[in-house]
């Protein structure tokens, strides 16, 4: 790759990524939250049902430790519960609980019409070029950097 479009790419990103953690700091705000926990909660979110602190720790590259404290504050503020796993009564699992959560769509959804609006500028094909960007940056950027 030259170096013009390398680094070109590197603001591109710095700015999207910049701009996604302001996001999610006011969100976080909003809901009484650190960014941290925010995020952590949209994990337990897209979990298929109830998650293991473990399984968090996993996805958002966090200590277990760490984990843990995350799960108090989201348990302090409502938005989790702990709920012991029908299948192992030892385990601890990590449960979403619906509550407030509605009231915090509006802004998502601000941010997912910013985004149709983006990708209705694109082509078919082209959208199947950036779908697959963005895959292999999640992979590897999850395989890189969040997992080592």
């Amino acid at each position: 790759m030259e170096p013009e479009a390398l680094e070109r790419f590197t603001l591109y990103m710095r700015e999207q990524s910049a701009l996604t953690v302001m996001f999610h700091a006011r969100v976080a705000e909003k809901m009484g939250l650190s960014a941290t926990d925010e995020k952590c909660l949209d994990l337990a979110m897209r979990a298929e049902g109830p998650v293991t602190a473990g399984r968090i720790a996993e996805l958002s590259g966090l200590s277990t430790g760490a984990v843990t404290g995350v799960i108090d504050r989201l348990e302090r503020a409502g938005y989790v519960r702990r709920v012991r796993d029908p299948h192992d009564r030892r385990k601890v699992l990590v449960e979403v609980t619906p509550g407030d959560l509605e009231k915090f769509g509006a802004i998502f959804e601000v941010a997912r019409q910013s985004m149709i609006e983006v990708l209705d500028q694109f082509s078919a094909p082209e959208l199947e070029v950036i779908e697959r960007y963005l895959k292999l940056q999640i992979e590897t950027f999850r395989t890189r950097v969040i997992d080592t």
